[in-house]
């Protein structure tokens, strides 16, 4: 007779390691799930998310799944984010290095993937702004690099900081370039985060830099977080870790976009 659970290990193991598994990628598909739990009838993992839902463990939504600090509006804990895909943001950083040249006022956005760049750049003379703790923290090994940070209010999710005053911080400023970090992009919306402040701040980044260069690692391609960022056109550089579909690059194409 067959397993009604469809699977060999007990049930509350098996939700145990689905709520790890939202856990540590931030979102996931209901595809990463069958793929991560091959032997599990999709009967049984839809009735897993549905009860780990109601338990208030993760935030089921359409086509997947949510980690709880994912979903509510803080983009996440960056420590947590951090060790994910830790890989793929290094070659990202390591891509974007190509863009940084002596003499360039650049502003490094919050994140784990931009902190993964401060934490590659090389000592050079260079004017840096950021509203991220942790960029500043990393940049500060570096003797040539003069490194402002913008006040603000603190979000203790991601390290940095946010609202009225960090917005008008950088509207009196333009940058060569802002290095910016995203939730998520989807076709048709465009970038997103989890955070309204998050989203208005960066907003205003692109408005006063002659360049945007985007920081996506392939993950993040088909998510759809809360807060819109800007469209595709928006920007002109995505650098990501060469997982991204051919539709997206297609699209990086037909608009003029550079895709590193």
């Amino acid at each position: 007779m067959a397993n009604p659970e469809g699977n060999t290990m007990a049930m509350a193991e098996r939700r145990e390691r689905i709520v790890e598994y939202v856990n540590s990628e931030g979102t996931v598909t209901f595809s990463q799930l069958k793929d991560k739990f091959p032997d599990v009838s999709e009967m049984t993992l839809r009735t897993d998310l549905k009860t780990l839902d109601q338990q208030r463990l993760i935030i089921r939504v359409h086509g997947g799944a949510k980690s709880v600090g994912f979903a509510v509006g803080t983009d996440d804990l960056l420590a947590r984010r951090v060790g994910r895909r830790s890989a793929e943001k290094s070659a990202i950083a390591h891509k974007a290095l190509e863009l940084i040249r002596p003499g360039h006022t650049i502003f490094i956005d919050s994140g784990s993937t931009t902190t993964a760049l401060a934490a590659a750049m090389e000592d050079m003379e260079l004017l840096v702004f950021t509203n991220s703790l942790t960029v500043a923290s990393e940049l500060s090994r570096l003797d040539r690099v003069k490194t402002f940070v913008i006040g603000g209010r603190l979000n203790r999710y991601s390290k940095s900081t946010i609202g009225a005053r960090a917005v008008e911080g950088v509207r009196m400023l333009t940058f060569d370039r802002v290095f910016l970090g995203v939730t998520g992009y989807q076709r048709g919306e465009g970038f997103s985060c989890g955070s309204d402040d998050e989203a208005v701040f960066k907003s205003t980044l692109i408005e006063r830099s002659h360049k945007c260069v985007v920081l996506m690692d392939s993950s993040k391609e088909g998510r759809l977080s809360t807060f819109r960022v800007c469209s595709l056109s928006n920007v002109n550089t995505v650098v990501s870790d060469g997982g991204l579909s051919n539709d997206f690059a297609a699209a990086c194409e037909d608009a003029g976009i550079i895709l590193l």
